[in-house]
Parts: structure tokens; sequence; C-alpha cells
């Protein structure tokens, strides 16, 4: 192997393994592996994805549900020099085939059960439950010897969706992730000590960069679980073996709500992440309530940025529950105004980031990486309050994006869905306030024709993944707009939060 600096996300697996390579670094369902053992199985597993017919550079899609064979392809593609595309495994259709289509995907890594949603010409390499998948290759195959990635190169392709239809890839270099590994190690006070579990679904970055390769960074054992099941999750806390967990707000906010939830021995739990979309004061009253020891960090960013931007640590909730905290180790940020000058403090700008953790633009789309890169910050897109303190409040985003259960949703694509149905003669579609999904989606429609609200969730959740698809439709006679003609969809908020 050629010599390198080891500032790549692989070589954080490879100096853990080097330290500590007979302790457990990952446990999922009946499977355990060592350090030194998943360092063994991500070289080989380079060593397969490479005998595909891959070159360095090439793109990699991932369309899987959490698993240990997940983890492994994703630092397999880093150690080869390959760069991963993370799909979430809930997209169908047209937003499927666009991702593999715009990333130039040559091979999608993807779980048996998933295989039949992909396009009939995408490559395809299974990552377990069969003979030939990744997984079960990697007995026969040698460890990858080849040259190290430079810290410069592309490592992964995060898409994240803004008001238009299209997302956008954020170009990953190895170098940013390995900046917001170690922003994220010190700001969340993660230790080899912690006992993690990561529920979330790994294609979403704050699960796989904020959490689970820093706590890999640290040498801690982590448990990896098929999705954030409550009962399984409560389980591992009273039986002693979690005392850490990163969720959003739906999930905390299912776990406060069950019968059981004042009667288990949650004691254990000693740190509780939330994050990925805002959290109701009253849930964290909740918690506070019920575990007066349990420290609670929020977690605040996007993808273009790795995605951690700023933490409210544990010792500075009180009096702030509100906010998002303050910018972490790597991270510079300001709030300006439309001329991108410095607003004073206590006024709503636009948040601007400045840091290695950022993304080098957005894949294949100049216009919109000179849109977001001015002046040299990255433009969030995020409204937000500054304190004289330091602290970050969010009060509202500029793009009309939705974000539901941590998910984010573009208005205007679930706007072009239902203008499809003969009977919508306009539509909005907004974010309300809603105790299970924090925001839900909501479409209000000027009709022009009788319809129902079950007709029009129907017809949008045939031509969307069902997490874009409104919850509710509101019907009106007319939209609110402005004198240029665009529609005022805080006034809608207002009006349908308050009915």
């Amino acid at each position: 192997m050629t010599p390198g600096h080891g500032s790549t996300v692989d070589g954080v697996l490879r100096r853990s393994a080097r330290r500590t390579p007979a302790r457990v670094a990952v446990e999922y369902r009946d499977r355990t592996w060592t350090y030194g053992e998943l360092d063994t199985a991500v070289s080989r597993a380079a060593s397969v994805l490479l005998d595909e017919g891959l070159s360095p550079g090439d793109r990699v899609a991932a369309y899987g549900h959490n698993s240990d064979a997940y983890l492994i392809a994703f630092l397999a593609c880093a150690r080869a020099g390959l760069v991963h595309v993370p799909v979430n495994q809930n997209l169908t259709g047209d937003d499927l085939a666009y991702i593999l289509r715009q990333s130039g995907s040559g091979l999608v890594l993807t779980d048996p059960a998933l295989a039949a949603r992909l396009p009939g010409a995408s490559r395809t390499l299974s990552l377990r439950d069969t003979d030939d998948s990744l997984l079960a290759r990697l007995a026969a195959a040698p460890a990858y010897d080849g040259p190290e990635p430079a810290a410069e190169d592309l490592v992964q392709l995060l898409y994240t969706s803004g008001t238009t239809a299209l997302p956008k890839g954020a170009m990953m270099t190895h170098r940013a992730l390995v900046h917001e590994y170690l922003s994220a190690i010190t700001a969340l006070d993660l230790g080899a000590g912690d006992r993690p579990v990561h529920a979330l679904p790994m294609y979403h970055s704050a699960q796989t960069h904020v959490f689970l390769l820093p706590y890999l960074a640290v040498g801690a054992t982590n448990i990896v679980l098929d999705a954030p099941d409550g009962d399984r999750l409560l389980d591992l806390v009273e039986a002693g073996r979690v005392d850490s967990l990163f969720a959003p707000p739906t999930v905390w906010i299912g776990l406060a709500n069950r019968a059981d939830f004042a009667t288990r021995d949650l004691t254990g739990l000693r740190k509780a992440y939330y994050g990925a979309s805002i959290m109701p004061v009253p849930v964290l009253e909740r918690l506070r309530a019920r575990l007066p020891d349990l420290a609670l960090y929020n977690c605040f960013g996007q993808s273009e940025i790795g995605p951690l931007a700023a933490v409210l640590g544990p010792d500075e909730h009180e009096g702030r529950m509100g906010s998002c905290g303050r910018p972490v180790l790597f991270v510079d940020a300001r709030v300006v105004d439309e001329d991108g000058k410095d607003v004073p403090d206590g006024t709503p700008g636009e948040v601007v980031y400045r840091s290695p953790q950022l993304c080098d633009g957005y894949w294949d789309a100049p216009e919109e990486t000179r849109a977001a890169f001015r002046d040299g910050w990255f433009h969030s897109g995020d409204l937000a309050v500054r304190g004289a303190d330091g602290y970050f409040t969010i009060v509202d985003r500029v793009k009309d994006v939705i974000n539901s259960g941590g998910v984010l949703v573009a208005s205007r694509q679930v706007e072009d869905a239902l203008y499809t149905h003969d009977a919508v003669a306009e539509a909005a579609v907004i974010g309300l306030p809603d105790e299970r999904w924090i925001e839900a989606v909501t479409a209000v429609v000027v009709p022009r024709a009788e319809v129902t609200e079950d007709e029009l969730i129907a017809h949008a959740r045939a031509e969307l993944a069902a997490f874009k698809a409104p919850k509710r439709v509101r019907f009106v006679d007319a939209l609110p707009r402005n004198a240029s003609g665009k529609i005022l969809k805080r006034e809608l908020r207002d009006r349908f939060t308050a009915s």
C-alpha cells in the first residue's frame, strides 16, 4: 500500500483496529465483529468491489437496511477509493431512478428484499442473505493492498433535497468527514467506555457520521439495530447493554408516550441525543422529569456540513430549551442579511458556514453550487437568531422544506404530484406541527371539481414515496399571494396551525 497520512474515513477504523484489535467493535443480530475482524472484513470487501470491475472514483449506490454488511460496504468503498452513495431505502420509482442516474452509480449494493424496486438496468450486488453476497464472499477474498485514497478525494455523495423536486448530491471528501468526526467526538463527549446503540437508518448522515463512525474512531462497542424498535431499545437499556442513544424527536416522543416508560428501569441511560428536527420543549421537560440525571444533547446541522454544525450540551439546556447551541469545533457560523452582511445579535438572518467539514459542492450541479457557496461562505437556507452569548436559535427555513420525522420533504415535489390530479386547481404544501411527525406534510388545495381528502392522499401515495405523501389535506377557495404572485405559505401555516 502506498504510504499516506491516514486522514481518510477508513483510516478511522484502521487506527482503532491497531489500538484495540480484540475489542468488540460492532454487534448486529447474532454476529459480532472485533475491531481487528472488522478491519480485515473491510479490506476484503474492498477487493470484492474492485473485482466487480469498479475503479477508484466510481460511484457505488447503497440501497439497503441497517446491517453490519452495510457498514462494511461503506468502509470498503472508502478504502478502495470508491464514492459511496447512500440512498433512502424508502425511495421507489422515479425518485430512486433519478439518484442512481444522476450520481452515475455503476453498482447498487442492496438487500434481496429491495432489489425488485430497482430500475431494470441496474447492476446489483447483494449485501447479505445470499450465497454470492458481499458478506458471503469475504472469506475467499484477498485483503486490499492498493493505494490509499487522498484526503481530498471524494468518499460520499449525500443527497439532500431543497425546494425543488430534484435532490442534490453533496460531495463529501475524506478530509471533510474526518474533521466532522472530531467535531462530533468533542462536542458530544463520545468515549470508548460508552455503550451506544444505532437504530436510525444508516443512509441518514446523522446516524452514520455523527455517531457510528465517531464511535468507531474512539473504540467503543456499537450495537446496530434494524430499526428503532421501542421494545428492543428499552430492553437493551434495562439490561445494561446500552447507555447512549441518538434518535429524532419522533422516536423520543414515542418512547415517552409508552405506558411502561414510567415503570421501566431506565437509570442506565446516561446520554440522550436528539436532532434531525425540532424537539418540542414539553417532551424535553418530560424526559428531564423522568430521568433527571440524563445528559441531553441537541444536535443540529445539515448534510452539506457532514452534518453536525452546532450542539446544545447537557449543561446548556437550562433557559435555552429552544436553542440549537453553539457551533462545533471546526465550524464557523454567522447570521447574515440578503447582502451577506452580519445582522445584529437577536435579529433573524440566514445562517452561513465556513468549515473544513463542508462539502465541495453539489455533484454535476454547478449552478446550484454557485448559488449555495458565495463570498467564501456556504448559505444554509436556515433562518436563525444568534444571541449575544453565541447561542443560535433556528426560527424558520428560508426554503420551503418540510422536516417530517427527521426526513426532509421538498414541498414542490408533492405539489407537482397533486397537480396531476384532474380535480386540483391549485396546491400549496406546508409543514404543520404534529405530535408524532413534528411537522406533518399538509396539502392546501383549491379544488376544481369534487374530490375528497382520502382520494388526494391516495393519489399522492401512488406518485411518491409514502413518507412524502400528505398526512392531511385542507381545502380553500383561494391561496394567499403577494403582489408578485408568490404564494404566502407562512400565512397558510399560521391559519391552519391556529385552526
